[in-house]
């Protein structure tokens, strides 16, 4: 059985290390702030202006001037900083976000990225993603492995528009841990109910399992 959206940010969490500025993009990737543990110190940063973003609020007590760049509800923690889009764009583009974490509808084995144009779909502009994979020092795509038909989101080449080329350095989908390399996807981890055989197959790139693969777990 694939992981769940809670399982994928738990792992991508683990990712996250004491220190870093950290921008989460729409999706999946913004739960990764509710696993990252209270023993590092790690500042959020969201492109419409904030730096120190905190998890999402308890029902009952958002704060609907507070949003992400989802337009999520969210919290600020102490000591955080409120500032204009341009200032967040320039330190994206600047070189100050240590990481970021986007969602994807395909990744090819080159480490190249489509995740703003869906096929089909009115959409107003590929949005932080571009300046984020070009300016941050490391970018993680949270992601599913396959579509709704079955079909590889991992693929030997994207046949989407383009946010970025040979910009990703891992992967953690539903299906596992995955490092691209010049020689291609890495499988470094499996999904518990899976095998690494079973990422294997439902991988369209070319790929490979590292000798010292192994199998998630989750306390």
């Amino acid at each position: 059985m694939p992981l769940s959206r809670e399982q994928i940010a738990q792992r991508i969490a683990q990712e996250v290390k004491d220190g870093y500025t950290v921008n989460l993009g729409i999706g999946i990737p913004t739960l990764v702030a509710n696993y990252i543990p209270s023993t590092k110190t790690v500042m959020l940063q969201s492109e419409n202006g904030l730096l120190g973003m905190g998890p999402f609020p308890i029902e009952g007590q958002e704060d609907a001037d507070l949003i992400n760049a989802g337009k999520q509800t969210i919290t600020a923690l102490k000591g955080s900083s409120f500032f204009s889009s341009a200032d967040s764009f320039a330190m994206i583009r600047g070189g100050h976000i240590d990481l970021t974490v986007l969602g994807a509808m395909e990744v090819d084995q080159y480490g190249s990225i489509a995740n703003w144009m869906v096929p089909g779909k009115m959409v107003k502009g590929m949005g932080g993603a571009m300046d984020l994979v070009a300016g941050a020092k490391n970018v993680i795509v949270a992601m599913q492995h396959t579509d709704k038909e079955g079909n590889s989101k991992l693929r030997t080449k994207c046949t989407l528009p383009l946010t970025g080329v040979q910009c990703i350095k891992k992967i953690v989908s539903d299906f596992g841990v995955i490092e691209v390399t010049p020689q291609g996807f890495v499988l470094l981890e499996y999904a518990p109910d899976m095998t690494a055989e079973q990422v294997l197959a439902a991988t369209e790139g070319k790929m490979v399992v590292h000798p010292e693969c192994k199998k998630m777990s989750f306390n």
